[in-house]
């Protein structure tokens, strides 16, 4: 028997014809397809998402945060010390926490955090995010995200009117003291509007001098922390790690993957289910293969009895039904890589004409924020994904290749 036997009978196989059989591989190969074209879509397009959220949270946050979970009383000192650290580009004091803000008879608890100006340049590019103002936070002034403003219907140029623990504490002496006195809120101007591009910092975070926190929280020199820039974000656990060594307890750092691991463990959760779900998709697909392979190995019975009684051997049987799934296979994942490089080309056009068909605005930019939606290919990924569905395939072959390879020609040609 010629050692191409396996490959041509499985290609002979493979040919269209009318009947049921051929519809099943038919669909078995287009299942492999929507399930490979599926797949490699959403994954790449979860991943953008995340590098995008990524990217506006390490741009908007500092890299590393050093604090001792009370008031720093020193902060020049330990800014001084910190920029002497390897890998630190940039340190700036801060104070941070809840207040009350009154605004056109509204009431809204915003995060104040209180910043040097020039300092805080070094660790947070804010003055890409502003789109009204200008970033001035000299006396009494305040920077706002956009989406507060919007839902305030507020403008450069307006007052709002702050409440903070200092208002609080004046308010507990004078109760003690039995005098009936009440503290003034303070009163700041915005002078600028910022949008980062996530909803959460646009629509709670009011930026402010650092003076002006440090007032307001009644902390007198002190303050919350000093916020680090470093020179490769996705390493700072490192310069966590050697800072923490070196820092009296209860002072630590903590990164800015350590602040939203929830997130992104909710992120990476969301993306094994969705390959998890998305995969069955394939194995549907593969046991339709698995069903023609065992329809073919019963119909070619005959067939197989006689290949077996002129000296084929039962490994060249084996892979006539091998090679069978390795080309549905094939076939089918490089059809649905094709198609997926396709759809990731043209998914911004698609989503728009989607969009303009059922009347509806797919992805919008007011929620997501983003121009068009973000796609990551990773090459290791949809090897692995191609690899899978092909070694899927393989073995959904293996049964009813085993069966027709352990057929006797005896039992075969008895009763035919």
């Amino acid at each position: 028997m010629p050692r191409s036997l396996p490959g041509f009978l499985a290609l002979r196989y493979l040919r269209p014809r009318r009947s049921f059989v051929s519809v099943i591989t038919l669909l078995s190969l287009l299942g492999v397809t929507l399930g490979v074209l599926v797949l490699v879509v959403v994954l790449a397009v979860m991943a953008g998402f995340e590098r995008e959220l990524q990217d506006k949270i390490i741009g908007f946050n500092a890299h590393l945060v050093v604090s001792n979970g009370e008031v720093l009383h020193h902060p020049d000192q330990e800014v001084s010390r910190l920029l002497k650290e390897p890998g630190v580009k940039g340190a700036a004091p801060f104070v941070s926490g809840p207040v009350l803000a009154e605004y056109a008879d509204r009431i809204t608890t915003p995060i104040l955090r209180g910043i040097d100006p020039q300092a805080e340049l070094g660790v947070i590019p804010l003055r890409r995010y502003l789109v009204a103002g200008k970033y001035n936070l000299q006396a009494d002034t305040v920077l706002v995200g956009d989406e507060w403003a919007k839902r305030n219907g507020a403008t450069v140029g307006d007052k709002v009117v702050i409440y903070a623990p200092r208002h609080l504490q004046a308010l507990r002496d004078s109760a003690h003291s039995g005098k009936q006195s009440i503290p003034l809120p303070t009163e700041l101007e915005i002078s600028g509007i910022f949008r980062t591009g996530l909803f959460e910092y646009d629509s709670t975070f009011f930026l402010t001098s650092l003076q002006n926190a440090q007032y307001l929280y009644g902390l007198g020199h002190g303050v919350h922390g000093i916020a680090l820039r470093v020179q490769n974000p996705m390493a700072a656990d490192r310069l966590k790690a050697r800072l923490n060594t070196s820092f009296p307890p209860p002072m630590e750092a903590i990164t800015w993957m350590d602040q939203n691991r929830p997130l992104f463990t909710a992120i990476a959760v969301e993306k094994v289910t969705m390959a998890v779900i998305l995969f069955f998709i394939i194995l549907v697909a593969a046991f339709g293969l698995c069903s023609t392979l065992i329809t073919i190995t019963a119909q070619k019975r005959r067939e197989i009895g006689l290949l077996k009684a002129l000296g084929a051997t039962d490994g060249q049987v084996l892979g006539i039904f091998i090679f069978h799934g390795l080309i549905v296979g094939l076939l089918g994942t490089a059809a649905g890589l094709i198609l997926a490089a396709l759809a990731l080309r043209y998914l911004n056009v698609l989503r728009e004409l989607i969009g303009r068909t059922l009347g509806i605005d797919l992805f919008s930019a007011d929620v997501y924020h983003f121009a068009t939606i973000p796609v990551v290919i990773d090459p290791p990924q949809i090897a692995g994904i191609a690899v899978s569905a092909v070694l899927l395939c393989i073995c959904a072959a293996w049964i009813p290749a085993w069966n027709a390879a352990r057929l006797l020609p005896a039992n075969a040609l008895r009763y035919e």
